[in-house]
This record gives structure tokens, sequence and C-alpha cells, in this order.
């Protein structure tokens, strides 16, 4: 095929706009807490949200990918994505309509959409890309998943133009614009069958893969690489901005940069260390830089940053060169081992580390608060508790009225916005009547009150973070078996189809091969 380039471009712009409508979501946050009264709990439920039907449709889509084709499945990505932005920018009339309630079903289901079209395209952009690159699947496969931190570091900057300084709708519906790109390059392009789909591999063979012992131990690895990358990811800028306050999101643009640079050489890094190795010496760093943020402070900035670079150098070759590894070791899979991969990464970050993380927050903060002054922890706390697994229902600390002490604009030395003055920025708050009620009763102790809500809300968010990096480091515990099965074995090599080593066009159909 001589369409290489527009193919891998559409596969591209798929994760940039992931990416960028992540980035902004991250970033809105706090608009949705103060706007809506939404708990640290109930938006890591949302944030989760954007992810477990991520997780679904790729194992599902995967099932039909290599038998459907790779270009009916995009176009479906793209109805999707549209009707996602359509929804989740319906919140505010449906606030103002039915309450709050009614907004977080809307959100979070807008959100699960957006999910469901991501997921949709993940299902069928790392087959496609083995398939167009069948030699370095490992290295093309991390310069395609450069996509990812690419949008995280438009939406991120768009969010530190725009964010607060205009509706939180219009930065959210920038992700429209990779969409409709992406969307035009499927439709006016053909693509070819899948490398499993040209072998004669068949569904049997597929599924018969998944008995293999060592892809069950990558599987488990990926529901890890999903939890500590995604579901943190989630977070950072929020954590990182409560105790370094106006560089959050400078080090989550940073982050995301250190991410894109390094995705495109992981070719050459592979050349010198297997796929393995360069896991485990990935799952060690991502251990020690989250530890390392989770104890830092605003005494010493430079050291966040250090901080920083280490959880960045440690998470950014973890996602696609467990993909790549699949791909390279399990070839008969075709679509449906990748996608198990792309699923169960994707299911642990939306069901685990969005609300887990979240749940961690409130917990640590809750209970920081409450050491520290009962009484102030009476007047801050959330009116319904929230709950993680079973571990245990816990009052978080609610978040509009979080948002009125620590985010208040309001004029003149007070500690923050009265109601009144956030209602004339049309900035919508949850039960406005009680919110104001309350305000009337906290404004007498706000001064002794916002040191101690700010100190909890840091310790939440750093704790978070301490308990995570156990995470990675039972991740790199997994790689060290591999490593040591494959070194025992006669080393790391990459299995091929037909036994033979493919020649970079048969597989893809070359000049004249099948296409749809």
């Amino acid at each position: 095929m001589n369409n290489k380039f527009p193919l891998f471009l559409a596969s591209f712009m798929t994760l940039i706009a992931a990416g960028v409508g992540f980035a902004i979501r991250g970033a809105i946050l706090d608009d949705w807490a103060s706007q809506y009264g939404f708990t640290k709990g109930e938006l890591g439920t949302i944030t989760g949200g954007g992810l477990v039907g991520f997780g679904i449709v790729i194992l599902a889509a995967s099932l039909i990918t290599d038998a459907l084709g790779y270009k009916p499945i995009l176009i479906l990505a793209f109805i999707l994505h549209v009707l996602s932005a359509v929804l989740t920018l319906s919140a505010g009339p449906v606030y103002a309509a039915s309450g709050k309630e009614a907004t977080f079903s809307v959100l979070y289901y807008g959100m699960f959409m957006f999910s469901v079209a991501n997921g949709l395209c993940e299902a069928v952009i790392n087959p496609l890309v083995a398939t167009l690159y069948p030699n370095r699947k490992t290295h093309y496969l991390n310069i395609l998943h450069a996509g990812w931190p690419g949008g995280l570091i438009i939406g991120a900057l768009l969010a530190k133009l725009i964010v607060g300084k205009v509706a939180w709708e219009i930065p959210m519906a920038v992700f429209l614009v990779p969409t409709l790109l992406y969307g035009v390059i499927v439709l006016l392009n053909k693509f070819p069958r899948s490398e499993a789909s040209l072998a004669g591999v068949s569904f049997g063979q597929m599924l018969g893969q998944f008995f293999s012992p060592i892809l069950i131990l990558l599987l488990a690895l990926h529901a890890c690489v999903g939890y500590v990358e995604l579901g943190t990811d989630s977070w950072i800028s929020n954590i990182t901005e409560s105790f370094l306050e106006g560089q959050g999101l400078y080090l989550f643009i940073y982050a995301s940069t250190v991410m894109f640079i390094l995705r495109f050489f992981a070719g050459p890094i592979v050349e010198h260390i297997n796929p393995l190795g360069l896991l485990f010496v990935s799952a060690i760093l991502g251990t020690v830089g989250l530890y390392m943020i989770g104890s830092s402070s605003a005494a010493a900035p430079m050291m966040v940053w250090v901080a920083v670079t280490v959880y960045s150098l440690g998470k950014t070759f973890l996602w696609p060169t467990m993909l790549g590894v699949v791909g390279e070791r399990f070839p008969k899979g075709g679509a449906l081992t990748m996608g198990a991969m792309g699923g169960i990464g994707m299911l642990s970050a939306g069901l685990l580390g969005g609300p887990g993380i979240g749940y961690k927050q409130d917990k640590f903060a809750s209970e920081n608060l409450q050491a520290a002054s009962a009484e102030t922890y009476d007047r801050y706390k959330a009116a319904s508790p929230s709950n993680f697994l079973n571990i245990g229902e816990i009052y978080g600390i609610d978040g509009a009225k979080k948002g009125v002490i620590l985010d208040g604009k309001g004029p003149g030395t007070e500690l923050a916005a009265t109601v009144e003055l956030l209602a004339k920025e049309k900035r919508e708050i949850a039960d406005v009547t009680k919110l104001a009620a309350w305000w009337e009763t906290a404004k007498a102790t706000a001064e002794t009150d916002k040191p101690l809500v700010k100190a909890a809300n840091i310790h939440g968010g750093q704790m978070a973070l301490k308990l995570t990096a156990f995470v990675p480091a039972a991740m790199a515990v997994g790689y060290l078996i591999l490593v040591l099965y494959f070194a025992a074995k006669g080393g790391y090599r990459q299995e091929v189809l037909h036994g033979e080593k493919p020649d970079g066009e048969r597989y893809t159909g070359g000049v004249e091969g099948p296409v749809e």
C-alpha cells in the first residue's frame, strides 16, 4: 500500500483527540466541583466514566476487528465522538432544569460515550500500525502513542490560556478539531486487511493465545499500567497544584512533553535493552517518581520538578511497549490480544485508578481535617458519604464549600467570594440557597478554617500518590520475573507468522494486496 502515512496520521489524530479531551476534563474538574457541588469521589467517578467505556469497547470491538475490518469501526468512532460532545456540553442546561443528580448523569454518560469512541479507535489503531510496520512494531507503536501526550500538551496549554476565563464548554469542545481531521482521512482512504487475517489465522487460534501463562501475566501487569498511568494522570495536575500553586498545569505540560519526545526514540532504546528490560526500569522509575511527588512540598519547588521528571521517565514507555511485546510475542492473536491489553488497562484505570485515587484523597483529607479541627470538618464535610470497593464509607470534603473558601474571588480582603458574586459570574452552584445559608455561618470562622482545609486537601492528594507508588513497585517484580524467564529460555525474541521474518509489505497487502 502507498497510503501508510495518512493511515498512520489518522491513527495518531485519534489519540490527539483523546488526549485533548482528557487534559481539558482534568483542568475543569474544579469548575465542575464549584458549579455543581461534586466531591472528589464523585469527580473520580465521572473521570472513571471516561475510561470504563473505553476498556469495555476495546474488548468488544477487538472480537470483530479482524473480521469486520478497520474502516467501519473508525467511522462509528467518529460519529460517537461528535455525539459525546453534544451530550457533555448540555450539562449546563440540564443542571438549570433538573439539578445536581441529573447533571452528574449527563457528565458521566457524556464521558462514557467519549470513552466508547476512544475504545473503538484503540481497538483499531494498534493492530493497524502493527500491520503497517510489522518489522518495527514496538518502535512505531511508541511513536503512535506519542499522540496521547501530544493531545495532553495541547489540551493543557488551552486550559492554561482559557479555562477560568471562559465557560468550560468552550475548551471542552476543542477535541472536535482532531476528531474531524481523522474522520476525513478515514472516509477518503482504503485500509489494509490485518496481519492475522492475511495469514489465515482463525478466531479459535486467536482465542488459543489466552492459554499462555505469559500473556495472562502481561494482562495483569497492563491492568497495573492503566491504574498507575491513566488513573494518576486524571489527578496529577489537580494534586500538584494544591501545594505548588500556579505550577500544577505547567508540571502536567512538562511531564507530557517528556513523554511526547521520548516515545519517538523507543526503537534505538529497545535495540540496546530489550522491551522487558525497558519496562522493568520504567516501573522502578515510576515508583520512585510517585513517592517523591507525594513527599514534595512548596518549600522546595525544584524538587517537585525533579520528582515529576522521574515519574515522567517512568511512565513514558509503559503502555506502548506493553502493546509492542504482545504484538511481537503473540502475532496470532491479532487485534484480539492487543485489544485485551488495551481493554484491561482502561478498565483498571476507569474502575480502579480514577475512583480509587479520588477515594484515597477524600479519605486522607477528611481524616486530616477531622484531626486538626472537628468543628471545621463538620462545617466542610460532604452531605453524603462515598465508598470504594466496600472499603468503608467516608464523608469527604464538599467540593463547592472548599471551592468557596480556597478558590473564591471576593473583592477586597475577603477570603472567599460570596455566592452572589459567583452567581453574577454565571457559575451555577448546586443548591445555591443552601450554600448561601451555609456561608452566612461559615464566613465567621473562614480565616481560621482556610489553612486547615488547604492543608487537608494537600495531605489527601500526597498520601494518595504515596500509596499509588506501590502499584509500579509490584509491576517491577512482574517484569523482573519475565526478564529472568526469557533469559533462561535463551533470550527475548519476536515471533513471526509462517515462521519467517516478514519483509515489510507482505502482511500489509503490498502494492496489489487486498484492501477494504
